[in-house]
């Protein structure tokens, strides 16, 4: 599974089963990786449809009139919305080509656990779900809330262990990742 895929800055996932807590990691993770000078585009996966604009904005009202493409701009900010078939799932190395790799660090990635590119894994032994990196040579490090309850096969490769509860080590780990 490790054909990793090619991107020019560093690419850093947070792969887990729904309810985990990628999210809410990512709310804590973002301002002190931002404090510490480090320049973020964020990719999320999502399973579910969803609506950018608002009904009746303009946006909205020229998407819906047939642009397979709407790129909105303003000096405060730009989204580009493209309409998919609703069939195929999203291609993690297609949507990095559309980030601006001269004015980011790092493209930190929540979901696409299926995907083989340098992951975190976060695992909350409570919620009764396996692990995944047994299966996935590209997770390169596992963040648990509960270190005493992972059962680690000793025949097992090595993998960097982090507390879940700990943000300030995990971003420590993602500074290191980056080289900074």
């Amino acid at each position: 599974m490790m054909a990793i895929i090619d991107c020019p800055i560093p690419l850093l996932g947070f792969a887990a089963y729904s309810g985990t807590g990628k999210t809410t990691l990512l709310e804590k993770l973002l301002p002190i990786l931002t404090e510490r000078g480090l320049r973020i585009a964020m990719i999320k996966h999502s399973h579910h449809d969803f609506e950018i604009d608002q009904v009746g904005k303009d946006s909205y009202r020229l998407r819906h009139a047939g642009a397979k493409q709407m790129l909105i701009a303003s000096a405060y900010r730009t989204a580009l919305i493209s309409e998919k078939d609703g069939k195929t799932e999203p291609n993690l190395a297609e949507l990095i080509q559309q980030i601006d790799s001269n004015n980011v660090d790092i493209i930190l990635v929540e979901g696409f656990r299926h995907v083989a590119f340098p992951k975190i894994e976060l695992h909350r032994p409570s919620l009764k779900k396996p692990l995944l990196f047994p299966q996935d040579d590209s997770i390169i490090a596992l963040a648990t809330d509960n270190i005493d309850q992972i059962a680690l096969p000793k025949t097992m490769r090595k993998l960097l262990i982090l507390s879940l509860n700990a943000v300030n080590d995990i971003a420590d780990f993602i500074e290191q990742y980056c080289n900074y």
